[in-house]
């Protein structure tokens, strides 16, 4: 059971079949429409960003809403073309890292207030300073955020964002110094230090003031989900989203602050969140200092024993019985395609504790209904919505043959239906659906329709041409009906 046997206990929930066709299908009972799409215009100096993910909000009143939004890549194919000169990646930039966007609901349809003064983007050449004044590869500012997968919202309502695939913008540092070539090789013309990047960034929606935590680890952070201890003290917790990588948390100093405090990192075989801190003479010895340590998080949680995980991404907690939940999407070199969700239940029920147990909530394949399960939600009667995320290049294709598109699914905590995995939407060819996050009124699903397209080679021949039938674009969508408001009633 996820929660209380309510929302769900008096009907059953209708399916939608998976699809391969190239538009976004819904189970009956419910419709979206489209808030905004790359390129429409914020202000009169911005558009809305590319590659949109995580969604998130502060609630200016229940139908107005200041939402910040990632945009975690580019695809040159469809912004300005593959050729690698200074002025496409100039552009380029513009388009990563998040959009502030005020949103009304109107005629119960929402709506963006183009040209409103809380609209902002923090892009990739945005200046951003490290929280405390810390000094990183000799400068305590960082041009830009980017990679910006998923995030979370802190107590005193700020919004964490997650840079998790940072290498390929920048590269990254090898051992011998050297830099590696990234996918975008935006180091072919703007020198920024790698490390400047892989950080939770920390942003006030009504000012689009930013920070990057070094407190919180570097890595290929998918998210930073927040919780409070018993002894009142934040807590966040974060995947990071790679094969063989790890789960980490975060317990603060303070309860409303996050620039100090200690970073931890989980074994799940014992059960125990260890230490990552330069007090601990294991790593003491091979780093120089806390920074060195957080900057390389990755080799500390190896050298300290940290369980291997199938790319953990998303993490969500269940507000009724205070379990954790972590997708993890898969490992294909070891053969593990489909992935699984596990559930962590800390001691005492008290995220601050360093002792756990650890159990697989569910396992994907083609009998429970679902692979590769990536951000996911609860909503107020504690059942689980949770999206997926096939790689386009293998959609249909050997173990993901039957499954169609990537999808939105829901496990609802009780009624006829309690457990099972019913899925609930299919996205256009390619597109993953992402960000899903809930209204104040839980009778909206925001969702981001991410990458449509994504394996085109050409403008002429798309794989998608999704939303509007002409080229494919990211877009962000509200989701409602008849059916959202019974399973959240």
């Amino acid at each position: 059971m996820l929660g209380p046997l309510s929302g769900c206990n008096s009907f059953k929930i209708p399916a939608t079949a998976p699809s391969s066709e190239d538009k976004l299908t819904l189970a009956s009972g419910l419709n979206y429409s489209i808030i905004t799409k790359y390129g429409d215009p914020i202000n009169q100096k911005e558009v809305f960003g590319f590659n949109n993910d995580y969604i998130n909000f502060l609630a200016l009143s229940p139908d107005d809403l200041i939402l910040w939004v990632n945009h975690e890549y580019v695809n040159p194919v469809w912004v300005n073309g593959l050729d690698r000169t200074k002025a496409n990646m100039e552009k380029e930039r513009k388009l990563v890292g998040g959009s502030l966007i005020r949103i009304k609901k109107e005629n119960n349809i929402w709506k963006m207030q183009v040209n409103d003064p809380y609209n902002r983007g923090l892009r990739g050449d945005t200046p951003i300073p490290f929280a405390n004044g810390v000094e990183v590869m000799g400068s305590k500012t960082a041009i830009g955020t980017l990679a910006n997968c998923a995030g979370g919202k802190t107590p005193w309502n700020t919004i964490l964002t997650c840079e998790e695939n940072y290498y390929g913008f920048y590269g990254e540092r090898q051992p011998d110094g050297t830099i590696s070539k990234s996918l975008l090789q935006w180091e072919k013309h703007f020198q920024n230090p790698p490390e400047h990047y892989g950080w939770v960034v920390e942003v006030e929606p009504k000012t689009g003031k930013a920070k990057k935590h070094t407190t919180l680890g570097r890595f290929a952070h998918e998210s930073a989900t927040c919780a409070m201890s018993k002894n009142d003290k934040c807590v966040v917790y974060s995947g990071d989203d790679k094969n063989d990588e790890h789960l980490y948390k975060f317990i603060s100093e303070e309860s409303s602050s996050l620039e100090k405090g200690t970073l931890y990192v989980a074994n799940l075989e014992r059960g125990e969140w260890m230490p990552l801190t330069i007090e601990n003479p294991t790593l003491k010895v091979h780093f120089k200092d806390q920074l060195d340590i957080l900057i390389h998080a990755r080799k500390a949680a190896k050298i300290l024993g940290a369980t291997p995980l199938d790319r953990p991404e998303d993490i969500e907690i269940n507000s009724f019985t205070g379990d954790v939940f972590v997708a993890c999407t898969n490992n294909k070199p070891k053969r593990n395609y489909h992935g699984q969700i596990l559930k962590i239940q800390e001691d005492n029920s008290d995220h601050g504790s360093l002792k756990f147990k650890a159990s697989t909530f569910k396992t994907g394949g083609h009998d429970n209904g679902f692979t590769c399960p990536d951000n996911m939600v609860f909503d107020n009667n504690g059942n689980l919505w949770f999206t997926n995320d096939i790689a386009g290049n293998v959609l249909n294709k050997g173990p993901y043959k039957g499954f169609g598109n990537n999808g939105l699914f829901i496990v609802p905590a009780g009624g006829p239906q309690a457990g099972e995995v019913i899925q609930l939407a299919s996205a256009p060819v390619d597109a993953e659906l992402t960000g899903p996050c809930f209204s104040p009124d839980f009778k909206t699903l925001f969702l981001s329709v991410q990458h449509p397209g994504e394996t085109s080679k050409d403008l002429v021949n798309p794989t998608s041409r999704w939303p509007d039938g002409k080229r494919p674009t990211p877009a962000i969508i509200a989701v409602q009906g008849d059916l959202l408001e019974k399973i959240t009633g």
